[in-house]
């Protein structure tokens, strides 16, 4: 039995409510705590369990988080356990962390007309299902590309969360609590969401329609808000750039006023910047995606693919076809261990996990190509 998120719940309707997060491989510990916590406290709240909760995962057996915890589930997928709500619980390298058993599954919740919903990047792992067709959805900046590419039937927003009738996603971070705040309101009324949102010494409850930010300092973002106007304006217009003197006059400020800006807070012209984008967005798609080259020469508004990988390989240091040989796939003998003989899991071995995702080493690119 699923529940509409946005109607409150009638005082007849089933307690608890059942919970299910499915865990794959290399899923965020931030992700899946800060989705549980807010049921967890309004049960506390309420002096009743109005929410139960299981810890899943296609085989019953343990699963490393991406920071190498690992964790024990409650129960496999295929003990045929019931549930009001599923949470997928993604992360790192989404694209390879999930199996066909787990589709399958998926699948099979939606047809019993379970409420789905994904954290992080798990809205990647429903969209594979095709259980996300036709819906809104939100997703972790890092994986929109892959799934407005993969999945053309999905209609992917950038706000930090969705909540519809069947389907909830979000973004990563602590953005899952602002959507699990926004859940418990819809479906028990302001006071006990406000409460809990007290409990975490959480003061202000963001909105489902606030847009995901950009990958650009916050503090910077405040200070300059006709520069993150711009860069916003950038990052939504990448297959068809738009020329210098319109971002400026769409900012309501002169072309040399911007370039200003870009100089003294980024430390380089609008164009490098804008050019940095272009070339930010096709490291994921050739990470995340079977996009060939030419077609994301021109999904990030190259007018030429031997052009795109003159740029990139100049930027990055790599050619593009180099940057798709490199991603690794993870060794068979780094499987989550059982319960006895638990392998060593260092700082390295996260890193060297991470070096898959398109963010790796981001920062150092922006110091050296800035």
């Amino acid at each position: 039995m699923s529940v509409d998120p946005g109607s409150r719940t009638p005082q007849s309707a089933q307690v608890p409510y059942r919970v299910g997060f499915l865990l794959v491989e290399n899923f965020t510990l931030i992700a899946l705590a800060t989705a549980v916590e807010p049921l967890r406290v309004a049960n506390q709240l309420a002096g009743k369990e109005l929410y139960s909760w299981s810890l899943l995962t296609a085989g019953g057996t343990s699963v490393r988080a991406s920071d190498g915890m690992v964790v024990m589930p409650d129960a496999g997928i295929q003990e045929g356990e019931r549930f009001d709500l599923v949470i997928v619980v993604g992360g790192v390298d989404v694209v390879h962390s999930f199996s066909q058993a787990e589709v399958s599954w998926l699948r099979q919740q939606a047809r019993r007309d379970v409420l789905l919903g994904a954290v992080c990047t798990g809205a990647y792992i429903l969209a594979s299902a095709g259980v996300l067709d036709g819906h809104a959805c939100s997703a972790h900046w890092e994986c929109l590309e892959a799934i407005q590419e993969d999945f053309p039937r999905v209609q992917t927003n950038n706000h930090l969360f969705t909540l519809q009738k069947t389907r909830m996603t979000c973004t990563g971070g602590t953005v899952p609590m602002h959507m699990m705040l926004s859940f418990l309101a819809r479906r028990h009324g302001p006071e006990l969401s406000n409460a809990v949102s007290q409990m975490f010494v959480c003061d202000r409850v963001r909105e489902e329609s606030e847009p995901q930010p950009i990958p650009m300092l916050p503090q910077l973002a405040k200070l300059q808000p006709r520069l993150a106007e711009v860069a916003q304006l950038m990052e939504a217009n990448i297959e068809e750039p738009i020329e210098l003197g319109e971002l400026a006059a769409l900012a309501g400020t002169s072309r040399r006023q911007l370039e200003r800006l870009f100089l003294k807070h980024l430390g380089c012209t609008p164009s490098r910047y804008y050019l940095r984008v272009r070339l930010n967005r096709a490291r994921r798609l050739l990470k995340q995606t079977s996009c060939s080259i030419v077609e994301i020469a021109s999904l990030c508004g190259f007018v030429s693919a031997t052009h795109f990988s003159r740029c990139y390989r100049k930027a990055m240091g790599r050619a593009p076809r180099q940057e798709r040989l490199e991603v690794p796939g993870l060794d068979a003998t780094l499987a989550v261990p059982g319960e006895l003989g638990l392998a060593p899991f260092s700082s390295k071995e996260a890193l060297r996990r991470a070096s898959i995702e398109p963010t790796y080493g981001s920062i150092r690119q922006r110091g050296e190509s800035g």
